[in-house]
């Protein structure tokens, strides 16, 4: 697990997601890499649950410092830990504000499987879309954050914004 930090983004043309939060959870974890485990992060505001893998792209920054979030759209639940190699099909634009801080970019990729041949790549529709909004912005009440929707972009984007923001690249 302590190689976590050293895993690339990007291998072979495919996105690397390491889960933190299964789908159907009710709390998020966070990989500790001097414990070289995954611990409790935080719970999500009552009655929300993850509605697909949650997690985060490796060897990536956002501009919050942490590594990209990611959003895993199929219909398993895998453990958190697991790493899914995938496809970037969409990236919210999301800016973030704290309590007493600046606003900061805190995009949301989604992806597919890349294994999983089940999943279309047109499943985001923009009913699903809206839903996914919601659920962003419920997650932080109660938190002293607030979102901003910026806006959808396609799977370029996405894929051209996980490059600038992996190390290396």
């Amino acid at each position: 697990m302590t190689k976590l930090a050293n895993l690339p983004a990007i291998d072979s043309g495919l996105v690397h997601v390491v889960v933190e939060a299964s789908r159907g959870m009710t709390a998020k974890c966070k990989y500790d890499p001097k414990k070289g485990l995954f611990v409790l992060g935080k719970s999500l505001p009552h009655g929300l649950v993850y509605p697909y893998d949650w997690g985060f792209i490796p060897g990536t920054k956002a501009g919050d410092g942490d590594p990209l979030d990611a959003l895993v759209l199929h219909d398993a639940a895998c453990p958190v830990g697991c790493l899914i190699e995938c496809r970037p099909i969409a990236v919210l634009r999301i800016e973030q504000k704290e309590k007493g801080k600046a606003p900061v970019r805190n995009d949301r990729f989604l992806l597919i499987p890349d294994a999983d041949k089940a999943v279309k790549k047109d499943l985001l529709t923009d009913h699903l879309k809206q839903e996914l909004e919601q659920f962003f912005q419920g997650v932080v009440l109660g938190g002293g954050k607030t979102l901003t929707i910026l806006g959808w972009k396609g799977a370029s984007a996405a894929m051209k914004a996980i490059r600038q923001a992996s190390a290396g690249d």
